[in-house]
């Protein structure tokens, strides 16, 4: 297995369709990301749930995932389920996030996955972001979606507590939903942990990589 260490980045973005997403796919590898390097610039732009409660609970749980980085929460309120419906609306929130920052790292639904909204935004990304670092992260759901992902992010034993406790703590209103369980989370990471011979770690998709020597 080739082991890669990106160089260090000042900047990263972070995309998500739903309050939610970015928690979930790539919790762990933010705890771990902020910590290691203090006052990192994280923009972060979530296409629905402005207005509502899953917006305060995004705005906190993000701060929480995010420990001593300079952050920026940005939340739109285009409708569940419905954001390839609101293309334009959604490509231009991409091009705006991209005119305020310039980052080293982007992280991103993955082209693959079923949920419309997540295609729908991981499909624009490469549009406005296309020279850049992107890794699709991946979300456990009912459609059976997962593929196999390239990149591994290992994550420590404390780090996976860590982070399943943060999401059962900010986002209250997915308690009733069957999947958002301590099970589901620390399953999936068991997998991939067990895929780059680590115990536990998150997973993401690369679609194009450069090497420089």
């Amino acid at each position: 297995m080739l082991r890669l260490s990106p160089g260090r980045s000042e900047e990263i973005a972070l995309l998500g369709a739903h309050c939610d997403d970015l928690a979930i796919g790539a919790g762990g590898t933010l705890l771990g990301l902020c910590r290691a390097r203090p006052g990192l610039r994280v923009t972060a732009l979530v296409m629905s749930g402005a207005g509502t409660e899953r917006e305060a609970e995004e705005r906190a749980a993000l701060a929480a995932f995010c420990p001593k980085a300079e952050l920026d929460v940005r939340v739109l309120d285009l409708p569940d389920g419905r954001l390839p419906a609101h293309w334009e609306r959604a490509k231009d929130a991409l091009h705006e996030l991209r005119a305020a920052c310039d980052p080293g790292l982007v992280l991103a639904p993955s082209p693959h996955d079923a949920h419309q909204d997540h295609r729908g935004l991981a499909e624009l990304v490469p549009t406005v972001f296309r020279d850049h670092h992107v890794l699709g992260y991946e979300i456990l759901k009912w459609e059976s979606d997962l593929a196999q992902p390239n990149v591994f992010v290992p994550m420590a034993d404390d780090l996976l507590t860590e982070k399943i406790g943060l999401l059962h703590e900010h986002y209250p209103s997915q308690h009733g939903r069957s999947w958002f369980d301590a099970e589901t989370f620390g399953g999936l990471a068991r997998v991939r942990g067990v895929q780059c011979q680590s115990r536990y770690a998150e997973a993401f998709h690369a679609t194009k990589l450069v090497l420089s020597y």
